[in-house]
């Protein structure tokens, strides 16, 4: 498990987190707290009403320069707990990371999907996660801050060398990472209201 302290470098990647999912809702829009927060108060909740007995599916989180792979993790007998779950997350696709500020163990992120060019479909998706620790959920961040920073980097090589980038600009995405503590982000809220 990821537990040192201090912030995660481009050089630290791969790095895994054993989390568990909380699942995913729909967010309203690209980046920002203020899109993470109310989906992440929905999972939650419907984490705590989950039946007595019904976990959280435990999976492997795998954050590198490339993306987000989580894969679910079985650790006991009863494999029909959940379904098993492989899934990647391109680094281009990620917009957004954070520390939530109220579930301070809680890291989510908001995904662009593929179909947000279809007419009358959120193309924003907000994934949850719970670490073992609030200091764990700060490190995952950091990561994927690192992985933001590596990616920075090849689209500025890529802009300096336009033969080598064959995408039309339009199609050059955005991220945003929020490495504020969620105290500092919660300040910040209370001084813009």
């Amino acid at each position: 498990m990821a537990e040192n302290e201090g912030p995660v470098v481009v050089d630290d990647l791969p790095i895994s987190f054993q989390v568990k999912y909380l699942g995913q809702s729909d967010a309203r829009g690209l980046w920002g707290i203020k899109h993470t927060r109310k989906p992440v108060d929905l999972m939650v909740a419907a984490a705590k009403a989950l039946p007595p007995g019904q976990i959280l599916p435990i999976v492997k989180l795998v954050i590198s320069v490339d993306g987000v792979h989580l894969e679910t993790m079985h650790h006991s007998s009863k494999r029909s707990d959940f379904e098993h779950m492989s899934v990647f997350f391109n680094i281009e696709s990620i917009s957004y990371g954070v520390q939530d500020l109220v579930y301070t163990r809680v890291f989510s992120m908001i995904i662009v999907k593929d179909n947000a060019d279809v007419k009358g479909l959120n193309p924003f998706e907000c994934h949850g996660f719970v670490c073992e620790s609030r200091n764990a959920a700060r490190r995952l961040t950091y990561a994927l801050a690192a992985a933001f920073q590596d990616y920075s980097r090849r689209v500025k090589e890529m802009q300096t060398t336009p033969e080598l980038d064959d995408r039309p600009p339009s199609l050059k995405k955005r991220f945003a990472i929020d490495l504020r503590t969620p105290e500092e982000i919660e300040a910040d809220l209370e001084t813009e209201a």
